[in-house]
């Protein structure tokens, strides 16, 4: 059974693909369904994307629900380690 919840929101970085050079990203799309490539039945997808670029300025993470906390847990501990004024 999927949820349908996407999750949309601005976002400001650099992304790269394979055989392509790193773009902007201005986008990110979270939801949590079925995966196309994972060997798994529901995975947490993330898309990165450049919308004005066109569908190739895209990357795409499929994550188990397990997988998707321990990056996050991750990303937490990272910036929690970075100086305040750093985060800017």
């Amino acid at each position: 059974m999927c949820t349908y919840t996407t999750v949309k929101d601005v976002v400001d970085g650099s992304a790269k693909g394979p055989g392509s050079p790193w773009f902007h990203v201005t986008d990110v799309t979270v939801y949590f369904d079925h995966p196309v490539h994972a060997m798994a039945e529901h995975t947490l997808n993330v898309d990165f994307a450049d919308p004005a670029k066109g569908p190739s300025a895209r990357v795409a993470l499929e994550l188990t629900a397990e997988s998707a906390r321990t990056l996050v847990a991750a990303i937490q501990e990272a910036l929690a380690a970075v100086p305040a004024e750093m985060q800017l």
